[in-house]
């Protein structure tokens, strides 16, 4: 949309030609922000409900914080993932206008600039098999909470030792929606699928002796298993973990808690879990 269509599509809104509803759709389809090296869909918010998150694998210092000052100029917020402890530094050492509250989450290896969107809707707990499997668990957990969702942590709680998950199932049961990381056989999001009312985002790590092949062992796992109601993302993906349980968690909140949640008799309040 160029300006003069901008211009006419505002004069419409004005004149009662349009609805400020209608208007916002035609926005939504806006065009990206060109840095030249990189082209930012700044838009993406008012299409998906969540704005473009910045992966820092691949690319330099220079480019995170040009990617960095356009996303707050926009947004007033923005998120790195696979962000590197020299990198996240470097960021917040070099005087990224806007970015003077940024915090570098080391284990997750993400960094969240700008303040957290209010927590609302149900709370999406996220579930670490082994303590090897927490970075994955803690992007999945960092950016949840980065997107406006209450989260429950429940970590070291893999079917090597069953009795440390049902301790935990109480709370457990009490999520909308359960974030299940596992490597070595990854069997825990299937016996949690067995356990909860809510669906299970189920996310294979590569953690592992050699026949797991660097998590498709898991991966293959996740996939064949018996319990319904799963639904699996790709091999170390806590972000993306976290933008599909977001998704069910927001759609639950506009369709009702019935829709999605326990009966309030199994319900407990939202709290941290380690």
């Amino acid at each position: 949309m160029n300006p003069r269509d901008l211009q006419q599509l505002l004069e419409a809104v004005a004149a009662g030609e349009v609805t400020p509803g209608q208007a916002l759709e035609r926005l939504a389809e806006l065009p990206f922000a060109d840095l030249g090296f990189a082209n930012l869909d700044l838009h993406r918010e008012l299409r998906l409900g969540l704005p473009e998150a910045i992966y820092a694998e691949g690319k330099t210092t220079a480019d995170l914080r040009r990617i960095v000052e356009r996303l707050l100029a926009a947004h007033g917020r923005a998120l790195v993932t696979r962000l590197a402890p020299a990198a996240a530094a470097e960021l917040q050492a070099g005087g990224v206008k806007g970015a003077e509250d940024a915090v570098y989450h080391e284990r997750a290896r993400v960094l969240t600039c700008g303040g957290a969107a209010a927590p609302s809707g149900p709370p999406i707990a996220v579930l670490a098999a082994g303590t090897s499997d927490l970075p994955v668990a803690e992007e999945a957990a960092v950016c949840a909470e980065w997107f406006g969702h209450p989260v429950n942590r429940a970590y070291d709680v893999g079917v090597a030792g069953l009795h440390r998950l049902l301790g935990r199932l109480p709370e457990i049961r009490g999520a909308g929606v359960v974030i299940a990381v596992a490597g070595m056989d990854g069997a825990l999001p299937t016996v949690v699928a067995s356990l909860v009312p809510a669906p299970v985002v189920a996310v294979p790590t590569s953690v592992g002796y050699g026949a797991s092949f660097g998590g498709l062992a898991p991966l293959l796992t996740m996939l064949n298993g018996c319990a319904p109601g799963v639904g699996v993302v790709n091999i170390d993906n806590g972000y993306g973990a976290a933008v599909l349980a977001s998704r069910i968690a927001r759609l639950a909140q506009r369709t009702g808690p019935a829709a999605t949640q326990p009966d309030a008799s199994e319900t407990v309040p939202a709290r941290r879990l380690d």
